[in-house]
C-alpha cells in the first residue's frame, strides 16, 4: 500500500485496488489510498484524472466496479445516496448543495431537525448555529436567507454544515475555489481544529501552494491511475505540478507580446454606474489583454454584465469602435462582436444535461440554420474542429456535459463563445477549479487570440495569472477603480495594496 509518511494515527477509511467503469469505459484503475485520523490527505491531479469519481466512491455516491472499502479496518459497503453521512463520512461538493430559499439554520439542520414531542426546537437550533458561525468567524445570522449571501459566505455555510454533522471523514472538493486569501486562511484554521479533534480530511484542490500549506500527505492521480503518495513536506508546488501532468511546466505562461499603444480603442467606458459600480471609466485597445483584479465583491463582474446587457445600466456611456451603444441583451453584444464567458459555467454557461454539440452551437445558433432548418452536419463539423482546437478530452463525443471534468467543461465553454468569431472576449475567472495543465492551455489560447488582434478582458482572483498574461491590470475596490498597473508595476504587492484601498507606486503607474 502506498505509504508516503509514517503516521501514528490509524487509517479510518481505506480504498484498496479500486477500479471503476461506466459501461464499457474504464475511468479508474486499481487505486489504493488510506485516510488517517487527524491528518489532511490531499488528492491532486489534472481535470479528468478521476478525482471526482474516486471521491464519490469514498463517500458512497458511486459503488466501485472492483476493489474494496474498509472503514476502521472492516470491509464495508458504503450506503448510497449520501447516507454514508450516518457513518461520519461527509462530502462537501464543489457545486454548492444548499437550499437557496431557506435560512442558514434551516440548511444546516435540514433532514435532522431538533424536535421535542413533535415540536421544532427553533431556539436550540438557532443557538447551535450561532455558536458554529462564531467559531468559524462567519459574520452572518442563522436567520439569513442563503440566496442573500455572497458565494464565499455560502461556501463557509457548507463547511459549517459538515462540522455540525460530527464528521469522522471530511472530503472537500475545491473548498477554497471561491474564497479570498483571508477567508482561506480562516478556513485553514478551522481545518487545523478538525485535525486536532481527530477528523480525517481529504482535501482536493488545484491550488498547489495551498496543498503545500495544509496537507500532511499528497496522493497524485493521472489518467485514472495512482501515480504516487508522498509526504507534503518533501514536495514543492512545481514538483506536484510535474507529477500531475507528467511533464515540465516551465512555460506555464506564454511569451508576452508587447501591446500596441497606438492600436485603436475597441471599447471605451465612461462614467458607468450599475449597482455597486460607480463612475467607472476605462478603455480597451485592439489586441490587448486587460486584467481586472480586486477582492470578491469589488464589482468586477458587475461591470461587464452591465456592458453586455445582463445588468441594468443606471448612467454612463459605452462606446464600441467609437460609436455609443446600449445593449439590452447578450444577443445585442454578440451582434457587435462581444462575447462574455461567465464565471459560473455550470449554472449559467452550459446545459449540463445536454451533449457537447448543442452546448457548442447554441450561442451561435443562427450560423447553423440553413433554409430554416438546423444544419446538423455543420454542427458536427464545428464540434470536430472545437475538440481538436481546444483539446477537449471526452472519451465519447455523445457524453453529457455534466459528466465531463471541470477543465473540459471550461474548454467547451471557450469553444462555444468562439463560434461567434468575436472581436472582444470577456473571460470571468478563466481557470477557477481547473488543473495546472489545462491552465497552461487556456493561457496560451488567450495569448494567441491577442496576437490575432482579438481584445481580451480577463477577470480573475488569481493574481499570478493576471501578472503572467496581462498587458495592463485594473484594480477595483467597492465598485470603483483604485489603480491601473502596467509593465513591471504589475506585482502581487501593488495589486493587493490597491485592492485594499492603499496607494502602490504612483510614479510608475500607467493609465493607458
Amino acid at each position: 500500500m502506498p505509504d508516503g509518511q509514517t503516521n501514528s494515527h490509524a487509517p479510518v477509511l481505506c480504498a484498496e485496488r479500486i477500479s471503476k467503469s461506466f459501461g464499457p469505459v474504464p475511468v479508474l484503475f486499481s487505486i489504493t489510498m488510506d485516510i488517517r485520523a487527524g491528518e489532511v490527505h490531499a488528492l491532486i491531479g489534472e481535470n479528468g484524472a478521476g478525482k471526482s469519481t474516486f471521491m464519490k466512491i469514498l463517500s458512497g455516491l458511486y459503488p466501485p466496479s472492483s476493489g474494496r472499502i474498509l472503514l476502521d479496518g472492516v470491509e464495508t459497503t458504503l450506503p448510497a445516496d449520501g447516507q454514508a453521512e450516518s457513518l461520519g463520512i461527509v462530502l462537501i461538493h464543489q457545486e454548492l448543495n444548499l437550499a437557496e430559499q431557506m435560512t442558514v439554520e434551516e440548511n444546516i439542520f435540514l433532514g435532522r431537525e431538533l424536535t421535542k414531542n413533535g415540536v421544532l426546537q427553533r431556539q436550540a437550533m438557532h443557538d447551535s448555529v450561532a455558536s458554529l458561525l462564531a467559531e468559524v468567524g462567519l459574520d452572518i445570522s442563522p436567520t439569513d436567507r442563503i440566496s442573500d449571501l455572497a458565494i464565499a459566505q455560502k461556501q463557509m455555510v457548507e463547511v459549517v454544515k459538515a462540522i455540525s454533522r460530527d464528521a469522522r471523514v471530511l472530503i472537500m472538493d475545491e473548498p477554497t475555489a471561491v474564497l479570498t486569501e483571508a477567508e482561506t486562511q480562516l478556513f485553514f484554521r478551522q481545518i487545523e481544529k478538525l485535525k486536532a479533534r481527530g477528523v480525517a480530511i481529504v482535501f482536493v484542490s488545484h491550488k498547489l501552494a495551498e496543498v503545500k500549506q495544509i496537507a500532511d500527505r499528497v496522493t497524485v492521480l493521472r489518467d485514472g491511475q495512482w501515480i504516487d503518495t508522498k509526504a507534503a513536506e518533501t514536495l514543492t508546488p512545481d514538483t506536484m505540478a510535474q507529477m500531475m501532468v507528467g511533464r515540465e511546466l516551465s512555460d506555464l505562461y506564454p511569451p508576452m507580446h508587447e501591446a500596441d499603444v497606438d492600436a485603436p480603442h475597441v471599447l471605451q467606458v465612461t462614467g458607468l454606474c450599475a449597482g455597486i459600480v460607480q463612475d467607472m471609466s476605462f478603455d480597451l485597445r485592439k489586441g490587448e489583454i486587460l486584467g481586472f483584479a480586486g477582492l470578491i465583491g469589488a464589482g468586477r463582474s458587475t461591470v461587464f454584465e452591465a456592458i453586455c446587457g445582463l445588468e441594468p445600466v443606471e448612467s454612463g456611456e459605452i462606446r464600441v469602435d467609437g460609436h455609443p451603444v446600449k445593449f439590452q441583451s447578450v444577443a445585442d453584444a454578440r451582434a457587435l462582436g462581444i462575447a462574455y464567458l461567465t464565471k459560473d459555467r455550470k449554472e449559467k454557461g452550459l446545459l449540463l444535461g445536454q451533449k457537447m454539440r448543442p452546448n457548442l452551437t447554441l450561442f451561435a445558433l443562427p450560423n447553423f440554420v440553413k433554409n430554416h432548418w438546423l444544419d446538423t452536419k455543420a454542427e458536427d463539423a464545428a464540434l470536430t474542429r472545437a475538440i481538436r482546437r481546444f483539446d477537449i478530452r471526452a472519451r465519447d463525443p455523445q457524453t453529457l456535459v455534466g459528466n465531463m471534468s471541470g477543465g473540459n467543461q471550461q474548454k467547451l465553454l471557450l469553444a462555444k463563445i468562439m463560434e461567434t468569431d468575436p472581436r472582444i472576449v470577456i473571460i470571468d475567472e478563466p481557470t477557477r477549479g481547473i488543473d495546472v495543465g489545462t491552465k497552461q492551455q487556456i493561457y496560451h489560447f488567450i495569448a494567441a487570440l491577442a496576437a490575432e488582434g482579438v481584445s481580451v478582458v480577463v477577470i480573475s482572483s488569481e493574481m499570478p495569472e493576471l501578472i503572467g498574461i496581462s498587458h495592463r491590470v485594473i484594480v477595483m475596490r467597492e465598485g470603483q477603480i483604485t489603480g491601473t498597473l502596467t509593465g513591471d508595476d504589475i506585482t502581487e504587492t501593488n495589486i493587493m495594496r490597491y485592492a485594499a484601498g492603499l496607494k502602490a507606486k504612483p510614479e510608475h503607474e500607467g493609465q493607458g
